[in-house]
């Protein structure tokens, strides 16, 4: 459960640091969050309103997990398949996770630029390596799982799939997008919740966290149901799998539309200083 914090504390996730809070020398308390430090950084707001704001990476970040959201629940609904055929279905997945890749590389981008500066290094790094920041594991497992799903689902467009090539090339990398998804949301759900958990629901990134974590779930029973016999090449059970995709999309979908308001949402008026990588 979440609590008031005091000030001169600071909040830990195992070996992160998800907020830190002080008393300046004027009286007013100061604070940091790892989320809102990289999702109000000075200049990347951009203008325009909460939805409709082209200028804007986080309006982008939105709209890129939106779209790709809509395509894999529009995949997953039951009868595409038997209207447009298996091959387009495929393909309607296949785009889907490139509008994922390019949301989660964005989205990336932002953790990396939200990195505190270092002496004599230009701003503009394209990768970083920051095992000690919460938000920068939960974007580049995030960017793996999607690239993990590029895989998958590009080689579901291959036609003749051996059984066996089946299930390692299409079912294994979407096994390890789906865990990779989890993990991520996990971290993300930690991060807003600087904890295990909290009851946060007047939080715009509370319920972005929650929603994709339940997402994440779904993908992983949609993984397991989708398990593809290395014998036969026959799934598990189609059914299942294609509701667990559903309601993932749906999921992430409804996440992807919160991060309109949370993009515009007021910044704190004392920011607090941002710990070392």
């Amino acid at each position: 459960m979440s609590v008031r914090q005091p000030a001169g504390s600071a909040g830990h996730v195992g070996p992160f640091v998800t907020f830190v809070q002080h008393r300046r020398p004027d009286g007013h308390l100061a604070r940091w969050e790892s989320r809102r430090h990289r999702k109000h950084l000075q200049g990347a707001a951009g203008p325009g309103s909460t939805w409709w704001a082209p200028q804007a990476r986080g309006w982008w970040i939105a709209v890129l997990f939106a779209v790709g959201s809509v395509l894999f629940a529009w995949g997953a609904v039951p009868g595409y398949v038997d209207a447009v055929g298996a091959r387009w279905d495929c393909a309607t997945f296949f785009v889907g996770s490139l509008f994922f890749t390019c949301a989660a590389f964005v989205t990336y981008r932002e953790a990396v630029d939200a990195a505190p500066a270092v002496p004599g290094v230009s701003r503009r790094r394209f990768f970083v390596f920051a095992p000690r920041r919460i938000d920068w594991w939960a974007t580049a497992v995030q960017l793996a799982g999607t690239l993990l799903f590029n895989i998958s689902c590009g080689n579901a467009l291959r036609v003749n799939l051996t059984a066996e090539a089946a299930h390692q090339q299409v079912w294994r990398p979407d096994a390890l997008g789906s865990i990779c998804f989890l993990v991520a949301s996990a971290l993300a759900w930690f991060e807003v919740s600087h904890g295990w958990f909290a009851w946060r629901p007047r939080v715009w990134s509370w319920w972005i966290t929650l929603v994709n974590l339940a997402g994440s779930v779904a993908f992983g029973v949609s993984a397991v149901a989708g398990y593809i016999n290395p014998s036969t090449g026959q799934l598990n059970n189609a059914e299942r799998s294609s509701l667990g995709t559903f309601v993932g999309a749906l999921c992430f979908f409804v996440g992807a539309l919160l991060l309109a308001p949370e993009r515009t949402e007021p910044e704190a008026a004392e920011p607090g200083p941002a710990p070392q990588s």
